[in-house]
């Protein structure tokens, strides 16, 4: 199926840009559903994707099919959906009147809400749920940098989609227990606000033990909400979950030492809601922290840090000054 037909991604942003990329560079025809800006971009300056690891390829525009017009869809034999989650409504109408009934939808999207909404919009097709652990910057000019480590999850199914899917320079692992992994990498992502809020670097946060020990005492929030439900996520990190909190509160050295022999991080990496409040765009609050409450609602927990953070992005968000450069402190309510 991928052989002989495109995979288009629907949404290219920072993660779509990366992800089909690599897609063409590891010899897949690549179709891209983009917003003008974006197209314009790539036809000028082509597409570079740069790595942490300090490894780079380049495409000129020609080596790609890029389109603002969904008619982009119609002969695809898988479509990435890399659009934030607001729009993910919008986006499966669009498939569902353009891409072919046996094309394969893949989410690759933060949040574990999106495939229901994608299948209830496209009836009765194939649509996975993904996970895509590291983060990628839009540097202008046609550059997409990824900042940190990490494989592709993509939910096991008989077409082995995730290794259709796989080329150098980009695993992709099929998951039995997809769901647990979306859930797994929101524990995760709850630090993005924080990156946002604080405005620093997520290497030089994770180097600072108070921002340790706020991440920390979120996550413990979201893992409490999540085993009221009797949801087990999986560890999005080689770090086991319920090590995380107590392994974040460990002093600089040793929590430093340990990270640096599990995961890969650019000095300059930023979480994608820090780059949404630089650019004034609305950001996934509430798909991500927003889900938590939900759950924890639902189960009677409470969740009074989560629910500071998200008035504070919130704030951030109406604002419309960037990330506001707050401490631990302020987060808190401590000053």
């Amino acid at each position: 199926m991928v052989a002989d037909r495109p995979i288009v991604v629907a949404g290219a942003g920072a993660i779509g840009c990366f992800v089909g990329g690599l897609l063409a560079v590891g010899g897949h025809r690549v179709a891209m559903l983009v917003r003008p800006r974006v197209k314009t971009e790539i036809e000028r300056f082509g597409l570079r994707l740069t790595d942490f690891d300090g490894s780079e390829q380049k495409l000129g525009a020609g080596q790609l099919a890029l389109s603002e017009d969904p008619a982009i869809f119609h002969n695809a034999g898988i479509v990435l959906v890399t659009v934030k989650s607001a729009d993910t409504a919008d986006v499966a109408d669009q498939i569902a009147r353009h891409a072919p009934q046996d094309a394969v939808i893949v989410s690759l999207q933060n949040g574990v809400g999106n495939v229901a909404v994608l299948r209830e919009r496209l009836g009765g097709r194939r649509v996975l749920a993904g996970m895509v652990p590291f983060n990628v910057i839009a540097m202008g000019e046609g550059r997409f940098h990824r900042s940190t480590s990490g494989d592709i999850h993509v939910g096991a199914d008989e077409a082995d989609t995730a290794a259709a899917l796989s080329v150098p320079d980009l695993t992709v692992r099929a998951s039995r227990d997809i769901t647990g992994v979306q859930w797994g990498k929101l524990i995760i992502n709850l630090n993005n606000a924080l990156s946002a809020l604080s405005d620093m670097p997520l290497a030089a946060q994770l180097a600072n033990r108070d921002w340790r020990r706020l991440f920390a005492d979120q996550m413990a929030e979201g893992v409490a909400a999540m085993k009221a439900a009797g949801i087990a996520p999986v560890s999005a990190t080689p770090i086991p979950l319920r090590w995380t909190p107590t392994l974040l509160r460990l002093p600089d050295v040793i929590f430093n030492a340990i990270l640096g022999r599990t995961m890969k991080i650019d000095p300059e990496a930023r979480s994608s809601m820090w780059q949404d409040l630089k650019q004034g765009r609305k950001t996934e609050i509430d798909y991500l922290q927003g889900a938590v409450i939900a759950l924890a609602e639902q189960n009677n927990v409470d969740v009074p840090l989560m629910r500071r953070i998200v008035a504070l992005i919130k704030q951030a968000e109406a604002a419309g000054n960037g990330p506001p450069r707050l401490t631990p402190r302020q987060i808190r309510g401590a000053a």
